[in-house]
C-alpha cells in the first residue's frame, strides 16, 4: 500500500543554486556576446574541467600537451565520443585556485559562428558531470571562494552595464575592491573596539586591564564616525552617475521642448506639433554627454487646464522637476517683451530659482542688441543660473548650448567622480546609515550600560558586513546574480 507522500517546495534560486554547487559537477557556458562573431569564448569551470582538456582537445604531436597554466595552445577541438572535429581553436588553462572562480578552470577560444558554438557546447554535454551553468554561477563561485565579495561583483554587473566614460571609471574602481578596502577597513576597527570593550566587561576588575583603555575606544569610535558621515555626505554623486543625471526640460506648451529633445537626440524622440498641450506623458532619451550619462526628460507644459489628460501630464511634469538633477525651463521668445516676461504663466515662473538653467527658443524674433539686453533682463528679473539663445528647429545654438552644458557638468562632478570611494548603491547607503546610527548610540550610551555599548558596536560591524557580503547576503544575491548572463 503507496503512502501520499506531501510535495516538498522547490527551493529558492539561490537555494538551487547552492544545492547545484554542492554536487561534483563542472559548469560551462559560452562567456562572449552570444552570436555570429569572429571569436567566441567558451569558458569551463570545476573540478573537473581538465576533461575538456583531455577529452575535447587534439595536439599536433602525442607528446603535445596542455600543461602550463594561462598559456594559450592552439588545438583542433573535437567531439568527445565521436571523435569528430568541430573547430581549431585556442584552448587557456588555469588552475585554481588562481582563476575567477577559484576553481580549475578552461577557456576554449573558438570561431563564433553560430554552428561552430552550438556544436562544442553541445559536445561538453557529453562529458560525464558537465552542464551548463545558471545564470550568473560562476560569478556566484567567485563569491563563494571569496575571489570577489559584494561590492566588487556588484562593479562587475555595472561595469557589463556601463555605458559612457564616466559609469564605466566608477564601476571598474569597484569591481577592483575600491569600496571593500574601505568599508572593510572601518568594520575591522569597530571589531577591534568591540573586542576591547567585551575584554573591559569580561575583566574590568583585573588589574591587568590598563586605566583609560575605554577612553582610547570612545575616541577611535569618534573617528570612524567623522569618517562614515563624511563618506554619507556626498551629495549622491555616485548614484547619481550610476543612474544617469536626470534633465528635466520644462516650460509652457509649445514653446519647443520636444524639438529640443529630438535635437539633442537626434531623431524623432518626442512628437512636435503647432497644438499646445501634445505633450502628455514623459519622454525620456539617454545621452552621453562628455562622457556622463544624461538621462534628459520632456514634460507637458505647464498651464492651467481643464483637460483630465493634460492635468494628469502637468501633475507627472511638476513630479519630474522635483527630483530633477539639472532643470532646463525652455521659453519661447514670441511670449516675451524687451522688459523681461510679462506673458509667462504663474506656473512656468514658479519653477525657475536660482537653480534653473534658462534656453530662450525662436531667437530670430529680436536683433542682436535687444536680444542682449533681453538676455541681461530675465537673467536679473529671474535669477536663473544661466542663460542661452537658441533656435531649436533651425538647430542655431543648440551646439553652444551642448558644450557649455558639458562644462556644467564637468565642474559639478568632476572632482566629487574622482574620490576613489563613491557610495554607488542605495542598499549601501541604507547599511553605512544604520552603521553610523549605532555608533551614535554606542558614543551616547551611558558608561554603566557597557554590555548594551559591545552590542551597538556589533550591530555597527554587521551593518558594514552586509555590504560586503559577509553575513546576511542570499536576498541580494539573488537579485544581483539575475543580472548577469549566463557565462558570467
Amino acid at each position: 500500500m503507496f503512502r501520499a507522500v506531501k510535495s516538498l517546495p522547490w527551493p529558492s534560486i539561490s537555494g538551487q543554486i547552492r544545492f547545484i554547487t554542492t554536487r561534483p559537477q563542472t559548469i560551462y557556458a559560452l562567456s562572449s556576446s552570444p552570436g555570429k562573431a569572429g571569436v567566441a569564448v567558451i569558458r569551463i569551470s570545476g573540478n573537473n574541467a581538465k576533461q575538456a582538456i583531455s577529452k575535447m582537445t587534439l595536439p599536433p604531436t602525442a607528446k603535445s600537451t596542455v600543461t602550463d597554466p594561462r598559456k594559450a595552445y592552439f588545438r583542433r577541438i573535437r567531439h568527445p565520443t565521436s571523435g569528430q572535429v568541430l573547430d581549431r581553436g585556442l584552448v587557456l588553462w588555469f588552475p585554481g585556485p588562481h582563476s575567477f572562480t577559484g576553481e580549475d578552470s578552461v577557456e576554449l577560444q573558438i570561431h563564433g559562428g553560430n554552428a561552430v558554438v552550438k556544436s562544442v557546447l553541445d559536445a561538453l554535454h557529453h562529458i560525464q558531470d558537465f552542464r551548463m551553468a545558471e545564470q550568473g554561477e560562476f560569478s556566484r563561485r567567485a563569491f563563494d571562494n571569496d575571489k570577489l565579495d559584494l561590492t566588487e561583483l556588484e562593479g562587475l554587473a555595472d561595469l557589463l552595464n556601463a555605458e559612457t566614460e564616466m559609469q564605466h571609471r566608477l564601476a571598474l574602481r569597484q569591481a577592483e575592491g575600491g569600496l571593500r578596502k574601505p568599508y572593510e577597513h572601518w568594520r575591522e576597527q569597530i571589531i577591534k573596539c568591540m573586542a576591547t570593550t567585551e575584554a573591559v566587561i569580561d575583566f574590568g576588575e583585573d588589574e591587568n586591564i590598563e586605566d583609560g583603555v575605554m577612553d582610547q575606544v570612545i575616541f577611535d569610535v569618534e573617528k570612524l564616525y567623522t569618517s562614515i558621515t563624511s563618506h554619507l555626505d556626498d551629495s549622491h554623486v555616485g548614484e547619481i552617475v550610476r543612474n544617469g543625471i536626470q534633465v528635466a526640460i520644462v516650460g509652457p506648451p509649445n514653446a519647443g521642448k520636444s524639438t529640443l529633445l529630438n535635437r539633442l537626440a537626434k531623431r524623432e524622440a518626442a512628437i512636435v506639433s503647432n497644438i499646445p498641450g501634445t505633450t502628455r506623458d514623459v519622454v525620456e532619451v539617454k545621452l552621453d554627454l562628455g562622457g556622463y550619462p544624461v538621462v534628459v526628460c520632456d514634460t507637458a507644459g505647464l498651464r492651467e487646464s481643464t483637460d483630465l489628460v493634460e492635468i494628469e501630464g502637468i501633475k507627472r511634469a511638476k513630479a519630474r522637476i522635483d527630483t530633477a538633477d539639472i532643470k532646463i525651463c525652455l521659453l519661447s521668445l514670441e511670449d516675451t517683451t524687451a522688459t523681461g516676461l510679462p506673458t509667462i504663466d504663474p506656473l512656468v515662473r514658479s519653477v525657475i530659482d536660482k537653480d534653473t538653467y534658462l534656453v530662450l527658443n525662436k531667437d530670430d524674433v529680436y536683433s542682436h542688441d535687444d536680444l542682449t539686453q533681453l538676455v541681461r533682463n530675465i537673467q536679473s528679473e529671474t535669477g536663473a543660473k544661466q542663460v542661452w539663445t537658441m533656435s531649436c528647429s533651425t538647430g542655431r545654438g543648440v551646439d553652444v548650448f551642448l558644450k557649455q552644458m558639458i562644462g556644467i557638468l564637468k565642474s559639478k562632478f568632476d572632482s566629487i567622480v574622482a574620490n576613489p570611494v563613491l557610495i554607488t548603491q542605495a542598499r549601501h547607503r541604507e547599511h553605512l546609515e544604520h552603521c553610523v546610527l549605532h555608533l551614535e548610540a554606542f558614543l551616547n550610551m551611558p558608561e554603566e550600560d557597557i554590555v548594551l555599548s559591545a552590542e551597538e558596536l556589533r550591530q555597527a560591524a554587521n551593518a558594514l558586513g552586509r555590504i560586503t557580503g559577509r553575513i546576511d547576503v542570499e536576498n541580494v544575491l539573488d537579485v544581483l546574480f539575475g543580472q548577469f548572463c549566463i557565462g558570467k
